[in-house]
């Protein structure tokens, strides 16, 4: 399982689709294929934009289905990222 600390990528606030998509691209997706589990690792960031975390997410729902939930963890999370992150998930869900 690889653990992906995205914090050194995003800073504080993570808003930044472009680099969500560069993570999802280089990093998510071939530890996926490697690894077959990873974790996202949220330590030190304070928030994230729906719109974030769509893109680092959404485009492997579109690919594994919900399914794919059970090989992303979630690490370090404080409350409020936990809401912006069951949002997309559930919005996902809802368009499968």
């Amino acid at each position: 399982m690889k653990t992906i600390p995205l914090r050194p990528l995003t800073g504080p606030f993570a808003e930044n689709k472009d680099i969500a998509r560069m993570i999802r691209l280089e990093m998510i997706t071939p530890a996926l294929s490697e690894d077959g589990e990873v974790i996202l690792d949220f330590s030190g960031i304070e928030g994230a934009t729906q719109s974030f975390v769509h893109a680092l997410i959404s485009e492997l729902f579109r690919q594994h289905g919900s399914q794919i939930l059970d090989r992303i963890r979630f690490r370090d999370c404080n409350s409020t990222l936990q809401e912006v992150i069951t949002i997309v998930t559930e919005y996902m869900q809802e368009a499968e």
